[in-house]
């Protein structure tokens, strides 16, 4: 199964303050914000939301298809990605702009503040999903993350129209774009990616009820933070899990990103949905145990006994046979 993640690459800087966003907030005053927080550390990884499912897709051993603009400092980024089987060859670098800069600040309690810098991906608009799917081979999915706004709705336009089943994931690009655009992006989706309060974003903005946007997809994954995931497909009974047993709670950036990691590998084993939402909880875990976006690292052992602690020996038993000895770094 060929798998095309298109969306953001870009530079993480993550910071940690010591303290709670909430305890700086004052009632009544937040028309008038201005703060700043004083953080205990700064650590710069590889991250964005396309290269970070690539990456996790690549640890498990597959070959996903990575369609992203990247900068003129792309070159030791490109030999990462590449050493942990992602496909880059569809990437487009500009010739002036640097990789996207993703800065984030988390308090003690995994609250986080974000801004994002797009860089290079302002220029994702120019690829052609067309001209990749005719390059590449037929893509068999097309999952649309966080990216230039006009860029995720041509991709995903030409997605539907080319017929190829189409992944949206929106997530941060939800503050971005105003309600007929996410109905443009979600619009004939076969999987609509979400955590519940882009779920409650995304009813605001286009005016939809629940079970409008519902009828806009075939299948509904809204992952729950740590009560687990859900998935919802028309015609068959919701599907809810958990999550493992964490052994650190160290960093939540690019947890969600590693859930739709294992969750798309699910998919390309042909493993049923319960499997991919339990799979994608697995890998989140072990992102949510480690600092960086990308530095995650686990042998077959320890993946398996941990798996099947969580969800039991037959999961345990349908997984195994796609997971390689090794994976990450």
């Amino acid at each position: 199964m060929k798998v095309a993640v298109a969306g953001s690459v870009g530079r993480d800087h993550l910071m940690t303050f010591p303290g709670r966003f909430t305890d700086s907030l004052v009632a009544g005053s937040l028309a008038n914000v201005s703060l700043s927080f004083l953080v205990d550390g700064l650590d710069i990884y590889r991250g964005g939301t396309a290269a970070n499912i690539a990456f996790g897709m690549g640890a498990l051993g597959l070959n996903p298809l990575l369609v992203a603009a990247v900068g003129k400092d792309w070159a030791d980024y490109n030999d990462w990605l590449t050493r942990h089987g992602v496909d880059t060859s569809h990437c487009r670098m500009s010739k002036d702009l640097y990789t996207a800069t993703f800065i984030v600040t988390t308090d003690e309690d995994l609250n986080q503040i974000a801004s994002f810098f797009p860089g290079a991906m302002s220029e994702a608009r120019e690829i052609d999903i067309e001209q990749v799917n005719a390059q590449a081979g037929p893509i068999d999915l097309l999952i649309v993350s966080p990216d230039d706004p006009e860029a995720m709705i041509r991709h995903s336009e030409s997605a539907v129209r080319l017929g190829i089943p189409l992944a949206a994931d929106p997530s941060q690009q939800l503050a971005r774009m105003d309600g007929d655009q996410i109905r443009k992006l979600v619009h004939g989706a076969t999987y609509l990616f979400l955590n519940e309060y882009e779920l409650a974003l995304i009813l605001q903005k286009t005016g939809m009820s629940d079970q409008e946007l519902f009828d806009e997809v075939k299948i509904r994954v809204v992952t729950l933070g740590s009560k687990g995931a859900r998935v919802e497909e028309h015609g068959n009974p919701t599907i809810t899990i958990g999550v493992p047993e964490e052994e650190a709670k160290v960093d939540p950036t690019g947890v969600g990103d590693s859930f739709r990691s294992g969750f798309l590998a699910g998919l390309s084993w042909g493993l049923s949905h319960e499997r991919c939402a339990q799979l994608g909880s697995m890998v989140a875990t072990f992102c949510l145990e480690t600092k960086g976006t990308q530095e995650y690292f686990y042998d077959r052992e320890v993946f398996m006994k941990r798996f099947e602690e969580a969800y039991g020996s037959t999961a345990a038993q349908e997984v195994a046979a796609h997971i390689k000895p090794q994976m990450g770094r």
